[in-house]
């Protein structure tokens, strides 16, 4: 017979019961947890990293999809020279990636 048929035939059993009906839900929870949750937090971290080490000269994307080089960091702030004599402020967090070589 089935585990699940003959606990729930055994009546009275309070605790098997009560862990065969949460069973599935803790399974929910874990598949959710290391589909979803673990790599949203392994990517947040990664691009804090990134953003950490932002130094004049980086070649960078932002989230407009402009690429410039790096000319100062401030905490919240970075400046970019975009073009011969244009230099734009953008938030720190507009940084979406550092352009290396190979990825232009």
């Amino acid at each position: 017979m089935n585990t699940i048929a003959l606990l729930q035939i055994g009546g009275g059993g309070g605790t098997a019961a009560f862990l065969v009906n949460i069973a599935p839900i803790a399974a929910i929870f874990f598949v959710f947890y290391f589909l979803v949750i673990a790599p949203a937090n392994k990517q947040k971290r990664k691009t804090q990293e990134m953003l950490n080490s932002l130094k004049k000269g980086d070649r960078v994307v932002t989230s407009g999809g402009i690429y410039g080089t790096v000319q100062g960091v401030e905490a919240e702030v970075v400046y970019l020279k975009i073009a011969d004599n244009v230099k734009v402020k953008v938030a720190r967090s507009a940084i979406t990636s550092v352009v290396t070589d190979t990825t232009e």
